[in-house]
C-alpha cells in the first residue's frame, strides 16, 4: 500500500491512474493529521509527499514520521520544483528518504509505484 499526501488535482489524478493500471493499492490524503492517522492505520510501504503542498505541511509530516519509533521505518519520497533548493534542503534535514524534481517524479512514476 502506498500513501500520497497532496492537494494537486493533476498529480493526484496521475498517481491514482498509474496505481490503478499497475494494481497498486493507493490512498491519497490532504492534511498532516489525516496523513499520520492513515500511516499508523495502514502501514504503507511508501509515503509520497508533494513538498509544494503548503496546506498539508509536508515537512511536518516527514518530521513526525521520523520522530515516531513505530513509523520511522516507513520510506518517504518527496517531489518538488527543482529550483526550490531551500525546500529540498529542508526536506532532507527533516529526514525525508528521497527527493526528486517534479518532472523526474512524473516520468518515473510507474517504477516508483511498482517498487512501492
Amino acid at each position: 500500500m502506498i500513501l500520497a499526501v497532496l492537494n494537486d488535482l493533476l498529480f493526484a489524478s496521475k498517481i491514482r491512474t498509474t496505481a490503478a493500471q499497475l494494481g497498486v493499492e493507493l490512498t491519497i490524503v490532504k492534511t498532516p493529521d489525516t496523513a499520520l492517522d492513515a500511516i499508523r492505520a495502514s502501514a504503507p510501504s511508501l509515503v509520497i509527499l508533494d513538498l509544494n503542498n503548503g496546506p498539508a505541511d509536508p515537512l511536518q509530516v516527514v518530521a513526525a514520521i521520523q520522530q515516531d519509533a513505530a513509523l520511522a521505518h516507513v520510506r518517504t519520497l518527496g517531489f518538488v520544483s527543482h529550483v526550490q533548493t531551500g525546500l529540498i534542503d529542508a526536506a532532507r534535514r527533516a529526514g525525508i528518504g528521497e527527493v526528486m524534481p517534479r518532472s523526474a517524479f512524473a516520468m518515473r512514476l510507474p517504477d516508483i509505484l511498482a517498487r512501492g
